[in-house]
C-alpha cells in the first residue's frame, strides 16, 4: 500500500478510471459477439443496426479515452469488411 498522500490519491484515481474503463470495454466486448453471431447466422439486416451501434460506442471510447484511435480503426475496419461480404453474397 502506498505509504504518501500523492501516491494513495493516484491509487484511488487509477481504481476508478480501471472501474470505468473496465465497463466501458465490456459493453462494447459483448456487443462484438452479437455482431459476430449475427455475421455467422448471415442475418444483414440486423447486422447492419449492431454495426451502427458498435461504430458508435468504439467512437466514444476513443473520445474519452478508453481505447487507442488505431485501435478502434483497425476493429472498425475489419468490421466492415464482414458486413460487407455478407451483403455481397
Amino acid at each position: 500500500m502506498p505509504i504518501k498522500q500523492n501516491a494513495k490519491k493516484a491509487l484511488r484515481q487509477s481504481i476508478k478510471r480501471m472501474v470505468r474503463n473496465k465497463a466501458v470495454k465490456d459493453e462494447i466486448k459483448s456487443i462484438r459477439v452479437k455482431y459476430r453471431k449475427s455475421i455467422v447466422a448471415k442475418e444483414a439486416t440486423k447486422a447492419v443496426d449492431i454495426a451502427r451501434e458498435l461504430g458508435k460506442k468504439l467512437d466514444k471510447s476513443v473520445s474519452k479515452g478508453v481505447m487507442k484511435k488505431n485501435t478502434v480503426a483497425r476493429l472498425k475496419s475489419r468490421m466492415m469488411k464482414k458486413l460487407n461480404a455478407i451483403k455481397k453474397a
